[in-house]
């Protein structure tokens, strides 16, 4: 069976036993062509050359080196310490980053208003765990498959199964013949999950849905597409503001030091010289 990424093998999905995104094999980042700029942050190389990667993981490290040289103009961190071409970081560097990070991300303090809105504005995230007993067929989606032709044998499917009566079994014989899970040999059971055992993209689907059956959209993951049939759920509900307002603060300081740190990298990024490599950038500072 190839390629999952949660429970039974791994399928994006999770079940009784969720396993890592590392469990499985990871395809290497194609090499770039070597005739493409090397991106730089104040002259400082992000990659070696012909070996960019991809624009997210570019970006990424554009913002880990506009923090290490942050911390090295603080002071924080010696002038010696290099950039590494691989995008990794050495540990004092990571260490001033921090540092870094607790002087000059400014943090409101959340009044009482704030926090009740911010329980008000997210039930589901405050609410009593929910469990969901599903299966799925998993169409993987692996080097070199036709994308449209993949998806349409899983809209074929899944119109099949929306069809099909519950006791014909037509679930279970589709999912042991069709599907590139493990889990097909049990029928593409999965058990009974909560959103922390699944892929994040996967569960946004699943989870805070009131849907019982076989759902009627496909369910995409880093992994493929997916047949999904809820079998059952449970809990969900929301609890009162004062049983959860501990939950409720540390929400919200970290959405309040998520914003923080975007805000201060655009900062950075407005006064950096930045080759072959897109930033939001801005003029003044955001954080006040």
């Amino acid at each position: 069976m190839s390629g999952c990424g949660g429970g039974h093998g791994g399928c994006g999905c999770g079940g009784q036993k969720a396993l890592q995104h590392e469990d499985f094999p990871v395809m290497s980042a194609p090499v770039a062509d070597p005739d493409q700029p090397v991106a730089r942050v104040n002259g400082v190389a992000l990659h070696a050359p012909g070996r960019r990667p991809d624009e997210l993981e570019l970006r990424q490290r554009a913002c880990g080196e506009l923090l290490r040289q942050a911390a090295q103009l603080a002071g924080l961190l010696d002038a010696n310490d290099q950039a590494q071409l691989d995008g990794s970081m050495s540990a004092a560097a990571s260490q001033a980053i921090e540092e870094l990070l607790a002087l000059e991300l400014r943090l409101p303090e959340a009044d009482e208003a704030a926090l009740r809105r911010h329980h008000a504005a997210h039930p589901a995230r405050f609410g009593a765990q929910e469990r969901v007993a599903l299966r799925h067929v998993l169409f993987a989606v692996t080097p070199g498959v036709d994308i449209n032709a993949l998806r349409k044998r899983a809209e074929a499917l899944l119109l099949e199964l929306r069809c099909a009566e519950v006791a014909d079994g037509a679930f279970a014989r589709a999912a042991a013949e069709l599907s590139n899970c493990p889990s097909g040999a049990q029928g593409g059971e999965l058990g009974v999950v909560t959103a922390a055992e699944v892929a994040p993209e996967f569960g946004r689907e699943i989870f805070g849905h009131p849907e019982v059956g076989v759902l009627p959209r496909l369910v995409h993951s880093r992994h493929g597409l997916h047949v999904v049939e809820v079998l059952a759920r449970e809990g969900g509900e929301a609890l009162p503001y004062k049983q959860v307002r501990n939950a409720v603060v540390q929400s919200l300081q970290q959405q309040a030091w998520i914003t923080a740190l975007r805000q201060y990298l655009r900062v950075l990024a407005g006064t950096a010289a930045l080759e072959a490599v897109d930033l939001e950038t801005v003029d003044t500072p955001l954080v006040q």
